[in-house]
């Protein structure tokens, strides 16, 4: 695993210590001195993750930490405190300001590497989130990120493991002000429970007397249903392997006994948000995928996906052997709706014809808004007689009973239609359409309100 590592502290022998560490591991390394240095760096580069001394002068780390994390085009990369200083209250302050974790100096290699590493891997996930919302979007990624603090703001929803009775409830205690907490004392139980629910967090314990906690994290972290939410591990004093074991497993934080409830309470806030910001891109990315192949105004599917489907079930109706038939319909004077009631009128017409088509269709027929007032209908497995009284059903359908358009008593409509059926001897896609096309011209010009359909 690769990345670049910027490492920030004044004194000069630290940074040619860590950075020796580093490039041990093949990290590329960049170094400050001070904290505008290592602001600018970041605006400027592409850093993965920043190991932030705390004592500098001028400018401390917690102010360091607390701009890259205001500023949206940084907010997103992980920091790591490496500090001489050891007590709760620091650790506190570094989390309230959005540190993601903290190392004591003499900095332990393993747990630095361990960290780094578990680190990189959750910034390649952002990194890889935020680019295709950026791509699949036509607006600036800054606006994006900086609509994320008004998504899913209500208290956390957490999964506790721990068999333990009395240490449950310590800890669901000390997180009551601040999360729902679910108690589950059997880990299968437990797994399950995640599993099955939208929690935004699971806190497990290492104190299970017959069961592997790490294995409970390896199978959570197997799960697709879990594989992104965020765990916290509850270590014991004196767990440092089994601590740098889980990191590597993909257990994003962990908190040493006797636990802190200030402590506890950042990390689990600090995992909580970037859980958020990931849902949140993932969901813009989901949303706008279904943008580009959706007809906003009657929630058919449109030519774009028109276009990229048609062809895969063209090729599997030949391999199969398998007929395949499409229908092309057409408002008939639509223009004329337009123009007497205006777009809006003509909109709720379209939406209506929309509605009433698709209910007259099966759900394995592939529906499409072609453009303006034409209506393409791809029917799998379907021959040219069965598709005729598809389409004739439509007819009927959209002639049987008028349209409501705003205060008009309601506005007679008609449509056209060609079909036309895949023919094996050297049939494409760009012929089949053409001859369904053909036929609708056809039943236009033959006086419109009819099914006309093409054999060949």
């Amino acid at each position: 695993m690769t990345a670049r590592i910027l490492v920030v502290d004044d004194v000069p022998a630290n940074l040619r210590l860590l950075e020796a560490r580093l490039l041990a591991e093949y990290f590329e390394v960049l170094t400050a001195a001070n904290g505008r240095d290592a602001l600018e760096i970041c605006e400027n580069g592409k850093v993965d993750v920043v190991l932030l001394d705390i004592m500098m002068p001028e400018m401390d780390g917690f102010e360091v930490c607390r701009r890259l994390k205001e500023d949206p085009a940084t907010a997103h990369i992980p920091v790591v405190m490496v500090t001489a200083l050891d007590q709760v209250s620091d650790r506190i302050r570094g989390l309230e300001v959005g540190a993601d974790d903290f190392l004591t100096k003499p900095v332990n290699d393993l747990q630095l590497m361990t960290r780094v590493k578990s680190l990189v891997r959750l910034k390649m996930l952002s990194d890889e989130l935020r680019l295709r919302a950026s791509t699949t979007r036509n607006i600036g990624i800054e606006e994006l990120l900086a609509a994320r603090t008004s998504v899913n703001e209500g208290p956390p929803r957490v999964l506790l493991i721990d068999e333990k009775s009395s240490s449950s409830s310590a800890i669901r205690k000390k997180l009551s002000a601040t999360a729902d907490v679910d108690l589950a004392d059997d880990p299968q139980v437990g797994l399950f429970q995640a599993a099955e629910n939208p929690y935004d967090c699971v806190v497990i314990s290492t104190g299970f007397a017959e069961f592997d906690p790490l294995r409970l994290c390896s199978q959570l972290r197997s799960l697709d249903r879990t594989r992104f939410l965020p765990i916290i591990l509850i270590a014991e004093m004196g767990e440092d392997e089994r601590i740098v074991r889980a990191l590597e497993l993909g257990v994003n934080d962990y908190i040493v006994r006797p636990v802190d409830e200030q402590e506890l309470v950042a990390r689990l806030r600090t995992q909580v948000k970037r859980k958020r910001y990931n849902d949140h891109l993932r969901a813009s990315v989901t949303q706008t995928i279904e943008m580009a192949v959706t007809d906003g105004l009657t929630g058919l599917h449109n030519r774009r996906y028109l276009d990229s489907h048609l062809q895969t079930l063209f090729d599997r109706a030949m391999s199969r052997r398998r007929p395949l038939s499409v229908m092309i319909t057409d408002l008939d004077r639509f223009k004329a709706i337009n123009d007497t009631f205006g777009h809006d009128g003509g909109d709720a017409v379209l939406r209506e014809f929309a509605r009433r088509l698709r209910k007259n269709v099966r759900g394995i027929d592939l529906a499409c808004r072609f453009g303006g007032e034409e209506f393409v209908v791809v029917m799998p497995d379907t021959d040219g007689a069965i598709a005729e009284k598809v389409a004739e059903r439509v007819r009927s359908e959209i002639e049987r009973a008028v349209f409501e358009v705003g205060a008009a008593e309601g506005v007679p409509v008609t449509v056209s239609v060609g079909v036309a059926t895949l023919n094996r001897a050297g049939d494409s896609v760009e012929k089949l359409m053409k001859r369904a096309d053909a036929a609708l011209y056809d039943a236009k010009n033959g006086g419109r309100n009819r099914v006309v359909a093409r054999a060949a």
